[in-house]
């Protein structure tokens, strides 16, 4: 079930958004193939090419790219498939023989989706980068961190996942949608740079406004404002405060026990240390699940901030179903939700090639005389 059942997707294995991508594509109903090397890689790297969690809900087979059959078992796999999707540098899929001219020409209905870093094209185009080196040069690293204070990268949740898995997955789908019409594919070229700086659009355009500095920590979202904060409570836990708009921030204050007409002027950022000060000294006076009994419920825009376990267990969490189990291992549940076309629970994810002799079946292909034969790009780096 799912909205893209019936979908075939081919992944070269690769790592963080490539495989994300294919997981959403996955819980969403598509029937991914991801690709292999011959053998997992060295314990450090393995772990996060080998992820219990990106990787549910596909099947693996593991091909070596410089024997002819293995490359046989691909061509046979893309010419069924609707979509493929590949991490490594530019210019890698060329040399392995299977860049888009010929795949395109054998089967000119696929969708070629291309996840790097810097994108297909320009100058860093065959560096190396992770997110922290995407997310810093399109100004976006900049924002993250409290005046003065060296910049603050979240995780790899920005550039990784946000502005390259999920615009991956984006381009991905807006492709099938025209080749569905018109039975023309294309490539989509998604550089983790460039949906990165899609994600700050909304920054772009206030500071057009003249309503956003530069300067990190003195804005309206970027901790700046002291009603859109985190404080710590008496417990050594913190609470989120999120209170922008008058009525939320009346019921702050209000939940606070302090009165609104005596505090200094919220729309007075030179008043603004004064308010923190003040609101940190209330909530340092109780616990943060004490504070979060008189909000819960309230308009006021206050959440505890909860760590990985607690999230987990939290009551609005688990009534939506937000974290789920795949085969013994806690998770993120599929998002967003669709409501006739309701995908199935994700398949836990399958073992380095674990599919292999399925897929061959299904290609009309013997099986490998050599049990520990296997696969992937060999060598490619992504």
């Amino acid at each position: 079930m799912g909205p893209l059942q019936g979908v075939q997707v081919v992944e070269f294995a690769g790592l963080g958004p490539g495989p994300f991508c294919g997981m959403m594509l996955a819980d969403a109903g598509a029937d991914v193939v991801r690709i292999e090397r011959p053998r997992p890689l060295g314990d450090g790297v393995s772990r996060l090419v080998l992820n219990p969690v990106l990787d549910r809900g596909k099947r693996s087979i593991a091909l070596d790219l410089r024997e002819e059959a293995d490359r046989e078992v691909v061509r046979r796999l893309l010419a069924r498939a609707d979509v493929l999707t590949e991490g490594f540098r530019p210019g890698v899929m060329e040399r392995l023989g299977f860049g888009p001219e010929p795949v395109l020409a054998a089967n000119p209905r696929l969708v070629f989706g291309r996840m790097t870093g810097w994108g297909q094209g320009g100058p860093y185009a065959h560096t190396a980068g992770h997110d922290i080196d995407y997310i810093a040069t399109t100004g976006a690293l900049h924002a993250f961190g409290r005046p003065g204070e060296l910049p603050a990268p979240p995780l790899n949740l920005l550039g990784d996942f946000g502005g390259g898995g999920m615009l991956l997955a984006f381009g991905l789908v807006a492709a099938l949608l025209h080749a569905g019409r018109t039975g023309q594919g294309q490539v989509v070229d998604a550089g983790i740079v460039d949906g990165t700086a899609l994600l700050t659009a909304m920054i772009h355009g206030l500071r057009a406004e003249g309503a956003w500095q530069d300067e990190r920590g003195v804005n309206l979202l970027d901790t700046g404002a002291p009603f859109y904060d985190v404080y710590r409570c008496a417990d050594g836990g913190f609470l989120a405060v999120g209170a922008l708009e008058e009525p939320f921030y009346a019921a702050l204050v209000s939940g606070l026990g302090l009165v609104g007409d005596d505090l200094p002027d919220r729309a007075d950022p030179a008043q603004w240390p004064a308010l923190r000060e003040l609101f940190a000294t209330v909530i340092a006076g109780r616990t943060r699940d004490q504070w979060w009994d008189t909000f819960c419920g309230t308009d006021a825009c206050v959440a505890p901030v909860l760590d990985w376990q607690e999230a987990v267990a939290d009551e609005h969490n688990s009534d939506r179903g937000v974290f789920t189990d795949v085969g013994g291992v806690l998770q993120p549940g599929p998002a967003p939700r669709f409501g006739t076309t309701v995908a199935d629970a994700p398949r836990p994810a399958p073992a380095h090639g674990g599919s292999g002799a399925e897929i061959r079946r299904e290609l009309g292909l013997p099986l490998p005389s050599d049990p520990g034969s296997s696969d992937v790009a060999h060598g490619a780096p992504s």
